[in-house]
């Protein structure tokens, strides 16, 4: 990765008399590293030995909520996020 700085002078924010340095960036670097080979993200799964959900039980955990108020309370919030670009 390359990076340039330039540095500016110092500015004045009035009436306050503050100073703020400006610094600009401009880096420049490859998407991917060049010493590493691009890999699938089938690969990559893979090699981490995920696999696909193939049931909603296979999510299904106890104890995720701790009563059912909170349980509650999540699918409130999820159903008023869903929900909330339609009006």
């Amino acid at each position: 990765m390359t990076l340039g700085w330039r540095e500016s002078e110092p500015a004045r924010l009035a009436p306050q008399g503050e100073k703020v340095m400006v610094i600009m960036s401009s880096a420049t670097s490859p998407a991917q590293s060049p010493d590493r080979a691009a890999v699938s993200l089938d690969e990559l799964a893979r090699r981490k030995g995920v696999r696909p959900v193939e049931s909603v039980e296979d999510m299904a955990q106890e104890g995720i909520f701790g009563s059912d108020e909170e349980l509650e309370d999540f699918l409130a919030h999820v159903y008023a996020a869903r929900h909330a670009d339609l009006v």
